[in-house]
């Protein structure tokens, strides 16, 4: 699991028939310092995360399976909104 920051979504005019209903957006890691990682990553949503909001990204594909279907080719998903984050590191610079 890890941190990202939604930036937008994707749109897809045709995709696998387990993900029908679904959305994707596109999300940036986010590092321990909460600086952004390298390249942006399509996940799939359920929960109705907005563009900026951080989340909670899960990379075991059973959550998607179990939710979706075994055939489904989804492993990235949403399973959190974050409210705030609070680390050792922001606790000390305070």
């Amino acid at each position: 699991m890890f941190l990202a920051r939604i930036g937008g979504t994707v749109v897809a005019a045709v995709k696998h028939p387990t993900l029908d209903g679904c959305r994707f957006l596109i999300a940036q890691r986010l590092e321990a310092d909460g600086s952004a990682a390298l390249e942006p990553i399509v996940v799939v949503d359920w929960l109705g995360a907005g563009s900026g909001a951080t989340v909670l990204v899960s990379t075991d594909g059973d959550i998607a399976r179990n939710r979706l279907g075994n055939t489904t080719p989804a492993r990235m998903v949403v399973v959190g909104i974050v409210d705030q984050v609070q680390t050792r590191l922001s606790a000390r610079q305070r």
